[in-house]
């Protein structure tokens, strides 16, 4: 552990249906809840055809987050994990949204993939039951998707997300509220084709115990339960019992059904046929319902990240073991790239960050990873691996910053790659990929010769390389590399010298 932990560490979950925060103390690597919050938004609903999130409900979600950042505002950086979940990957006007967001918390958001989500449900759902089954089927239903995970103790082995949601199948098929049989036969169905390809997979053949973990299984497990439905959860029978009851009514308001909440009424239908659909497709028969879902799981991904357990390591090294790389020239490369960074350090404060360091060592890591589909144009295909491949612990932000310093990190360089880049990596990117760059050329030998002491100094945009006497002319190879280099970062406004 590099440096002391927070008192105090957050997690908040910008879910399709509501928000959600955790607040927990941390001492000697123990978590003590000591405050929730929650808000039904349903940001879900603001999205229209167009896939554009609307203002009336950016709007809703933004005075939420006002709350929500008053009680975290004098958190320190790295003390609190926020990520959007699947509206926020679809909407097409989510940057804006989020610049406002980030204003309202004091804190960055980060767009995580429907895997990565899933991976971080079953980490809470696992740190939050006692349960000695060995193999668990575990169920999250959001407003705009559900993921299905099979994991083993803490480690999730099978993960899917499926995009259908409470509010998106009560949007489509129970349209303000009216019900019918048909209309839930026809959102079960859908339910149904939206499983089918994983049908194999997470069947009850395959695991020994089925968890629920989100408000609206909560919610089922509660009607049933008060009702005398079931006295365990959710059951195959129990089920039957309330979709008859829900289809003997016209519109949700005439359900009267003691244990479900209001604000959980207009999207209950939708939820159910999900709930109702996964039961028939997967052969379950009960499922016990789970306090723990996503933003436990955060918590628990950033105690790891705090006490050097960071998951997004762990990917980097089993994708490098997948394509082969090289791993002692990357080190070589790190090596430099460290020596370069002290150096800058002093004037530089990107230079000092122990983030850029942690990115500037991935890319070090994963720049080769392209060679396994070919050879030719290779950072263009490790760019487009990184940015496209479902990497635990990475969020969207994070593989797209490091796609970005891949693809830039040998040939031409234009600064516009970076201008997608959430600040302050849009400003510190370009500089990080130079420093790379450089690495990478004085190693293109790939020798194990050690390279001499050498300077390095930027003073705005002209990077200076100093080596020791007669060294760059003892190295001819390397000398020509160093001036097409140069040409190189020239057309980016970036001007080499060396001697």
């Amino acid at each position: 552990m590099q440096n002391t932990p927070p008192e105090f560490v957050a997690a908040v979950d910008l879910g399709s249906n509501s928000f959600h925060m955790i607040v927990c103390s941390l001492k000697n690597n123990q978590l003590q809840t000591i405050d929730r919050l929650k808000e039904v938004v349903r940001l879900a609903s603001g999205l229209n055809a167009d896939q554009i999130l609307d203002e009336k409900t950016q709007l809703h979600a933004l005075a939420c987050l006002e709350r929500f950042g008053q009680r975290i505002h004098n958190f320190p950086a790295g003390s609190v994990r926020i990520v959007g979940t699947n509206t926020l990957r679809m909407a097409k006007n989510a940057g804006e949204f989020l610049i406002k967001a980030e204003q309202a918390l004091g804190h960055p958001i980060h767009i995580i993939s429907g895997i990565e989500e899933a991976r971080l449900i079953y980490l809470g759902v696992a740190h939050s039951l006692s349960s000695n089954a060995n193999l668990r089927l575990v169920m999250d239903i959001g407003g705009g998707s559900t993921e299905y995970i099979i994991g083993a103790n803490d480690t999730p082995l099978e993960k899917e997300s499926l995009h259908m949601g409470c509010i998106s199948l009560s949007n489509s098929f129970f349209k303000e509220g009216y019900i019918s049989k048909t209309a839930f036969d026809q959102a079960t169905l859908f339910a149904e084709q939206k499983l089918e390809p994983f049908q194999n997979t997470f069947n009850q053949k395959n695991w020994d115990e089925a968890i629920g973990a989100s408000g609206s299984l909560r919610a089922i497990a509660k009607v049933l339960q008060t009702n005398n439905w079931s006295n365990n959860g959710i059951t195959k029978q129990g089920l039957e019992i309330l979709v008859a009851h829900l289809t003997q009514h016209k519109h949700i308001n005439e359900l009267n059904l003691p244990g479900l909440d209001a604000d959980r009424l207009p999207v209950f239908a939708g939820g159910l046929a999900i709930v109702y659909a996964t039961f028939k497709s997967l052969n379950i028969d009960q499922m016990t319902i789970s306090d723990g879902a996503l933003r436990e799981g955060l918590i628990q991904d950033l105690v790891g990240r705090l006490y050097n357990h960071d998951m997004r390591s762990e990917t980097v090294k089993a994708v490098t073991k997948r394509y082969r790389i090289d791993k002692k020239h990357a080190k070589r490369i790190k090596k430099t790239t460290h020596i370069m960074l002290n150096q800058l350090s002093t004037h530089y404060s990107w230079a000092n960050d122990e983030s850029c360091m942690q990115f500037l060592n991935w890319a070090a890591d994963l720049h080769e990873i392209g060679i396994d589909i070919a050879h030719s144009q290779y950072h263009k295909h490790s760019a487009y691996i990184i940015g496209n491949a479902d990497l635990a612990g990475f969020s969207q932000q994070d593989q797209l910053l490091l796609a970005s310093i891949l693809r830039s990190h040998r040939r031409k360089l234009s600064k516009t790659i970076f201008n997608e880049l959430p600040s302050p990596w849009n400003i510190d990117a370009p500089y990080l990929t130079l420093i790379l760059r450089l690495a990478v050329v004085l190693h293109r030998n790939r020798t194990r010769q050690k390279l001499p002491d050498f300077e390095i100094q930027l003073v705005n945009s002209k990077i200076t390389l100093n080596f020791p006497d007669a060294w760059l002319a003892n190295s001819p190879l390397t000398h020509a590399d160093l001036i097409l280099e140069a040409d190189y970062i020239k057309a980016a406004g970036f001007k080499l010298e060396f001697s």
